[in-house]
């Protein structure tokens, strides 16, 4: 890996940690509910306002922009009371639309997900290839759908403390760890020396399904 790629990764991780930090903070210190309410509520502006450019241009996502800092100055007294329910929103949501993703295309008549990746990183795929990343595309679906699970569970039956450490402690480490764990599986299922994460990812981005 380059010194530029590292340097961007690092970026990045220490972005992720330090949203991570002031999230918790202030989900669980009722004097931060602001900062928490600042924190739950910018991912969502943020797309919602590129989408509206990317689509409409820069008077619509200025209309936008305007419209939302007026209900937000409207409406924040509100939301900082209630902004758990938007991070709760956001972590199933975020769940929920992985798993309609990758559990679509294993519909009949469709690619699976994790096989349209691999064609793309090692093609052409054997049979056994194609079964296995059939195979990885049931899994992921299953990770997503137990990922929301236990948001509701520790959400509905654990202090508010140990849910917020769930979520903004938990999510990256576990999909790491996924990735890591059928990293090792298919090493071993299948013989033809496959391509790490990296190169997957790479062609990913650069040629979606």
């Amino acid at each position: 890996m380059h010194f530029r790629a590292r340097l961007q990764l690092a970026a990045v991780i220490v972005f992720l940690a330090a949203y991570s930090l002031l999230s918790h903070y202030g989900t669980s210190h009722p004097q931060a509910h602001d900062l928490g309410a600042a924190l739950a509520l910018a991912p969502l502006l943020t797309i919602g306002l590129v989408l509206i450019w990317r689509w409409g241009g820069a008077l619509q996502a200025f209309i936008a922009a305007a419209a939302a800092w007026f209900l937000l100055r409207h409406y924040w007294p509100l939301l900082t009371q209630h902004f758990i329910m938007v991070v709760l929103i956001q972590q199933c949501g975020l769940y929920a639309i992985m798993a309609v993703t990758f559990g679509s295309t294993l519909r009949g008549g469709r690619v699976p997900l994790c096989t349209q990746l691999a064609t793309k990183v090692h093609a052409p795929l054997t049979v056994r290839e194609l079964k296995y990343t059939r195979s990885v595309t049931v899994a992921w679906v299953v990770f997503f759908l137990l990922n929301l699970a236990a948001t509701l569970l520790i959400y509905e039956f654990a202090p508010l403390r140990i849910w917020s450490l769930f979520v903004n402690f938990c999510t990256f480490p576990l999909i790491l760890l996924m990735f890591v764990a059928e990293y090792a599986v298919r090493r071993v299922a299948l013989p033809r020396g496959p391509r790490g994460l990296m190169a997957t990812l790479r062609v990913y981005f650069a040629n979606p399904p």
